[in-house]
């Protein structure tokens, strides 16, 4: 109902519009909408250094607005351009030529003014019906219930009624934005639904070093951020949030977290419904594994079998102390970067009856290898700079430090 309403109100204006301006000024407008909407997103690029010298600094408004000033300054020019020759016109046959042919021109360029004002309206109609699909398909999906404003309600209702018109496929036919835009909104909604995704979400493997980085481990870490979520408030609450608007505020991050995003797309999505990744399940020792100190000690046994009781209680103790907290993260190519995190050092007492010291260190480091068997070199570790490693099923076993570590997955 709402796209045939503006439907007829675009026509009938329009059209009216045609008819007190005339075919040449409507002509303008006609060929200035066509040309700014072919031209937006190719010259919207030129825009973005006037919107960011404003003060916007989030890319994706940005992105959005520079082709929308594109578009109405090629729409201006036109509109410019068809006055100047209605002008011109208008002057010729109103001095120098005879009454009778002033009559017919002015009779013909309102008729024909007609035609083209429906001309121009059926184009803005289908433009507008673009914007509406565009925009619909982000916000539809991250609606719950009926908090969201009423803009958005009525955006929503539009694009439904998009749907169910028929529109829909003419807006997808002439729709310029990339797939990418559209999957992007798939798993943002996903997400929006589903906040248990959210730990998903932090362990596919191309986020794995992005999760160490201390602005997303504060909103991990975040019990009211956590809470809010779980409400499913209006999406601009969250996005006002102030752990999010300190990633939003930060273009070169967005940037960042776009670039290793936009490639795994689908794999992404894949993954949020299934826990499967078709790109990086082939690579075992990618993820995040937990130190397991009773399979550590168990290692311990089979390769030490004449450990005497006293320094395998010795051996427990210090495992339990040094490596209960201890963490190992494994990131992709073409990085493969590896965090080995709270690897405890113990320092033996220096007075009797006196408990020892354990100095917690984390180590930043890489790894090479394939098929289950690797190395992982920490240049900043003392002992074990460089340690071998083998992974079985969704167990971790690294050996050449001092005592062997084993590791369950997350």
């Amino acid at each position: 109902m709402i796209i045939w309403l503006l439907a007829l109100v675009l026509f009938v204006c329009l059209g009216y519009m045609g008819w007190c301006f005339g075919a040449i000024r409507v002509a303008g407008s006609v060929i200035g909408v066509i040309l700014g909407a072919l031209l937006a997103f190719p010259l919207g690029h030129i825009f973005a250094p006037i919107i960011t010298a404003t003060g916007e600094k989030n890319p994706v408004v940005v992105w959005l607005v520079g082709p929308f000033l594109a578009f109405l300054l090629v729409v201006i020019i036109f509109k410019i351009v068809g006055f100047a020759v209605h002008q011109k016109v208008d002057v010729h046959y109103k001095y120098k030529e005879g009454d009778l042919r002033q009559g017919l021109w002015l009779r013909l360029n309102q008729r024909l003014g007609v035609c083209l004002g429906v001309v121009n309206a059926a184009a803005y109609f289908i433009l507008i019906s673009w914007v509406i699909y565009a925009f619909s398909y982000w916000t539809v999906q991250v609606v719950s219930g009926g908090e969201a404003a009423w803009y958005v309600k009525l955006l929503n209702d539009a694009g439904k009624n998009l749907q169910s018109s028929g529109m829909a496929k003419v807006s997808a036919a002439i729709d310029p934005l990339p797939v990418d835009y559209y999957r992007a909104a798939d798993i943002v909604g996903l997400i929006y639904h589903n906040d248990l995704l959210e730990s998903r979400l932090t362990h596919y493997p191309a986020f794995l070093a992005l999760g160490e980085r201390g602005e997303f481990q504060d909103i991990g870490n975040d019990k009211d951020f956590t809470e809010l979520r779980q409400r499913q408030p209006p999406f601009m609450d969250i996005l006002n949030n102030s752990k999010a608007q300190n990633i939003l505020n930060n273009p070169d991050e967005l940037k960042e977290i776009w670039g290793i995003a936009k490639p795994d797309l689908v794999d992404l999505n894949a993954y949020l419904k299934t826990g499967q990744s078709a790109t990086y399940d082939s690579e075992k020792i990618l993820g995040r594994w937990d130190f397991n100190p009773n399979a550590a000690l168990n290692v311990i046994k089979r390769t030490k079998t004449d450990i005497t009781p006293q320094d395998l209680l010795r051996t427990k103790q210090y495992i339990s102390l040094s490596f209960s907290k201890t963490t190992l993260v494994a990131t992709p190519a073409p990085n493969r970067v590896a965090f080995l995190k709270d690897f405890g050092k113990i320092h033996p007492a220096t007075k009797p009856n006196t408990a020892p010291t354990i100095d917690i260190q984390s180590f930043h480091g890489t790894w090479t290898g394939s098929d289950g068997k690797y190395q992982f070199s920490f240049p900043d570790k003392e002992q074990g700079g460089t340690l071998d490693a083998v992974v079985e099923g969704d167990r971790l076993t690294i050996t050449g430090d001092v005592y062997p570590l084993v590791f369950d997955r997350e």
